[in-house]
């Protein structure tokens, strides 16, 4: 878990290490144990208003992956200060007008033991062709979680945040003491 504090830091690192010239603004950056993402605005092409929507895709898409070798030696550059300090990978991704395009990102295997009830629940979902996998079935799960409850997860982190704050000023704690940024 990372503070408010440890994830200012870490965006405001990244907005002076970034290059002036690479995202039109740093829209957000994420973290979590084992990631950080970075995800910036670049401008959208320019076409003309009566466009049809296959070619303005096609403009979005062109544009994201121009955008993505053009910058691909700068962006590893700070991936590998990022990864240096702050112990964590770095995934990028790029907002291009309404589309939404993540490049590169960490699947990080989960262990889990489940009951037969829970079990059959993701073989219902491969099954009826949701998912390929119990694998699969999972992370559709998690993801519809996340849909549906994404106030309650924002308050549960908030109350996450306000606990590790009080166990930093617990008697075990030197006096000025912080936690460091790879927590």
């Amino acid at each position: 878990m990372i503070t408010s504090e440890q994830r200012e830091k870490l965006r405001g690192w990244l907005a002076g290490r970034l290059p002036d010239d690479l995202f039109e603004e740093l829209t957000e950056v994420t973290v979590d144990r084992e990631e950080i993402t970075v995800i910036g605005r670049i401008p959208a092409p320019h076409l003309a208003e009566d466009v049809s929507a296959a070619e303005r895709e096609a403009a979005l898409e062109g544009r994201i992956q121009e955008f993505r070798e053009r910058t691909r030696d700068a962006r590893i550059a700070v991936a590998r200060d990022a990864e240096h300090r702050f112990r964590r990978k770095v995934s990028w991704g790029v907002q291009c007008g309404p589309e939404r395009a993540l490049f590169t990102h960490v699947a990080a295997p989960v262990m889990t033991r489940l009951r037969q009830p829970e079990r059959q629940v993701l073989d219902t979902l491969i099954a009826g062709g949701v998912a390929r996998s119990r694998s699969d079935a999972l992370a559709w799960c998690v993801r519809l979680v996340q849909r549906h409850t994404d106030d309650w997860l924002t308050e549960l982190r908030e109350s996450l945040e306000n606990v590790q704050r009080v166990r930093v000023q617990g008697p075990d704690t030197e006096p000025g003491e912080a936690p460091t940024e790879t927590e």
